[in-house]
C-alpha cells in the first residue's frame, strides 16, 4: 500500500512538472515553382518559402512562479528544394561576419532566431539571435509577409544592411501592452576590441505599436555602425486597419547611409478574405536609391486553406525601374529601366 501512494505521489509531482514547463518542436515546409521573366534572361526554378519561410523550430517555456516564465526559442531556417541549410551571420559585420560556407554548405544553422528569455508583469527580456526592431514593420504591414515574388520592393532594395532582418549578440526588452501601446527596445554588438579602429556590427533599435481592435500602428528607429565613423539609419512608419471585408496596410521606410543618398521605399496594399476558406493579397512597392533609380512593383496573389496547417497559394508580380534600376524578378535578368514579371505556384504545410 505504502509503495502505491508513492508511486502515485511521484506520479503526480512529475504531472505537475509537466503542467508547469513544455517544449514544442514546430515547422514549415513551402515549396514553389518560382518563374522569373526578364528583357535579358528568363529562370524558372523549384524554391521554397514563397508563402511562409521554410523552418524548423524547437521552442519552449517553464512556469518559475510568482508571475515569471523562463523561455526559449531555436529555429533554423532550411532549403526544403534542396535539403540544405541556411547560413548566419555572427557579428552583423558584412565583411567577415557571415558564416563561413554559404549557400547552405555550412549545414544546419539556427539562423532564424536563436534566443533565451526571462517574462514577467514588467515585459520580456530576450538574449541572443532574434528580429530587429526594424524589420518588424516590413512584414507586419506587407499583404506577402516579405515571401515569396510579391514582397514588397522596399525590403528588397533597402539599404539597411545585414541587421535590416535580424541581428546576432542582441539583448532586447519587450514591454507589455499598455491599452494598445507597447514597446520594443533592442542592443546588439558586433563583439569587436575596445581598441579596435571600427566598432562595425554595434547597433540598437526602438519599436513602438499601437493595437487597439482593427487599427495597428508602428513606428521604428534603428542605427548600426557600419565602419570606422559610418553608419546606417532607419527610420520606418506603419499602419492598417482591418475593415472586416479587408484588411487595408500602408508603409514607408528610409535607410540613411553616412555620405550617401538616402534610400526610400513605401508599400500600400490590402488583404481581402474571400469566402469560404481564401484570401486575396495585393499591393504596390516602391524603391528610390536617392540618385534617380526607381523601381514600382505591383503584385497580385491568392491563397486557399486546405486546412488550418495546409495551403495553396499563386503569386503574380510585375516590376518596372527607372533612373538606371535594373531590378528583376525571381532569377530573372533585365538591363537598366528594363521590366520583369514573376509567378510564384506552390503550396505549404505547416506542423
Amino acid at each position: 500500500m505504502k509503495r502505491s501512494l508513492i508511486a502515485l505521489a511521484a506520479l503526480a509531482v512529475v504531472s505537475a512538472a509537466s503542467a508547469q514547463s513544455s517544449v514544442t518542436i514546430f515547422g514549415v515546409v513551402d515549396a514553389t515553382v518560382a518563374i522569373g521573366n526578364g528583357d535579358t534572361s528568363n529562370k524558372t526554378q523549384l524554391t521554397n518559402s514563397g508563402y511562409n519561410s521554410s523552418r524548423l523550430g524547437f521552442r519552449g517555456v517553464e512556469d518559475l512562479g510568482g508571475g515569471l516564465k523562463a523561455k526559449f526559442w531555436l529555429e533554423a531556417g532550411v532549403m526544403n528544394d534542396n535539403g540544405a541549410g541556411a547560413a548566419t551571420n555572427v557579428n552583423n559585420q558584412g565583411a567577415g561576419g557571415a558564416l563561413a560556407g554559404m549557400n547552405g554548405s555550412q549545414g544546419l544553422t539556427f539562423n532564424r532566431s536563436s534566443w533565451v528569455s526571462v517574462e514577467g508583469s514588467m515585459g520580456e527580456i530576450r538574449l541572443g539571435r532574434d528580429y530587429t526592431p526594424q524589420f518588424w514593420s516590413f512584414t507586419v504591414y506587407d499583404p506577402f509577409g516579405t515571401n515569396g515574388v510579391g514582397t514588397t520592393q522596399a525590403l528588397n532594395s533597402s539599404g539597411g544592411g545585414v541587421t535590416i532582418v535580424r541581428a546576432s549578440n542582441s539583448l532586447a526588452w519587450k514591454s507589455p501592452s499598455y491599452s494598445g501601446f507597447g514597446i520594443w527596445a533592442q542592443t546588439y554588438f558586433g563583439e569587436n576590441a575596445s581598441n579596435a579602429a571600427s566598432q562595425a556590427g554595434d547597433g540598437s533599435a526602438i519599436r513602438v505599436s499601437y493595437d487597439q481592435g482593427p487599427l495597428s500602428l508602428a513606428v521604428a528607429f534603428a542605427k548600426t555602425t557600419t565602419g570606422a565613423g559610418t553608419d546606417v539609419q532607419t527610420t520606418n512608419v506603419a499602419g492598417s486597419y482591418n475593415m472586416g471585408v479587408a484588411q487595408l496596410m500602408a508603409f514607408w521606410n528610409k535607410d540613411a547611409n553616412t555620405g550617401a543618398k538616402d534610400i526610400t521605399g513605401y508599400t500600400i496594399g490590402a488583404l481581402v478574405p474571400v469566402k469560404p476558406a481564401g484570401t486575396v493579397r495585393v499591393s504596390f512597392s516602391n524603391s528610390d536609391n536617392g540618385n534617380g533609380a526607381k523601381t514600382d512593383k505591383f503584385a497580385l496573389g491568392y491563397v486557399h486553406d486546405m486546412s488550418k496547417r495546409t495551403a495553396l497559394y499563386g503569386t503574380f508580380a510585375s516590376l518596372s525601374n527607372s533612373g538606371g534600376a535594373a531590378q528583376a524578378l525571381n532569377g530573372a535578368a533585365t538591363p537598366a529601366n528594363g521590366s520583369s514579371t514573376g509567378f510564384d505556384i506552390g503550396v505549404r504545410h505547416a506542423f
